[in-house]
């Protein structure tokens, strides 16, 4: 007898148990039982509720840069409450790359279009740019081939070479402001 046979036998033998078994559960009958409950619920109470003050919120002050679109900077806020204690805190920060950006478009609006292009300058991609583009930043006054000729024997001072601060100061008053308030947060919870 091969493996083959074996496996045809043994699922003929589960389902003629299938079989069997579905027409056992078939021929019982139906068991009907029937019964009567009564009770009785007489409830007498009374409820009153008073509301004496709202509940607590803390609502975030809203910083916008007021109606004029012309300044530069972007409002953040937030706020916490728990059952006890609400804070709420915002702060303004200013937009360093809009600035630089209007600073380059007033100076260029008064007619100093090489400081407007120098101010553009300060920023590496622009810097590369230009210099990708064969119109090289100005440097100390010079313009053209002497100021790239300059920027070559001082690669110091080209953009994006100077060490910056990786944690900046408004950024650390920001994780400070954190900080207290997931401390205050949860001491709340505790």
């Amino acid at each position: 007898m091969t493996w083959f046979d074996r496996i045809i036998i043994a699922l003929s033998v589960c389902v003629l148990v299938v079989v069997v078994l579905s027409f056992n559960a078939m021929g019982q009958e139906t068991i009907y039982t029937d019964s009567t409950t009564r009770s009785t619920v007489t409830t007498n109470g009374s409820m009153k509720t008073t509301v004496k003050s709202p509940p607590p919120s803390a609502i975030a002050p809203q910083f916008s840069s007021g109606s004029s679109s012309d300044l530069c900077t972007v409002g953040v806020a937030g706020a916490v409450q728990t059952q006890i204690l609400g804070i709420s805190m915002g702060q303004t920060v200013r937009d360093m790359n809009c600035e630089k950006l209007k600073n380059a478009k007033t100076l260029y609006d008064m007619g100093m279009k090489v400081a407007a292009v120098s101010v553009m300058c300060q920023d590496k991609r622009v810097f590369d740019a230009m210099m990708d583009a064969g119109t090289p930043c100005p440097y100390d006054g010079l313009i053209g081939s002497e100021a790239k000729a300059a920027w070559e024997s001082d690669p110091g001072k080209k953009p994006g070479t100077e060490t910056k601060e990786v944690i900046g100061e408004g950024t650390k008053t920001l994780i400070g402001a954190g900080s207290v308030l997931g401390l205050l947060a949860l001491l709340l919870l505790i």
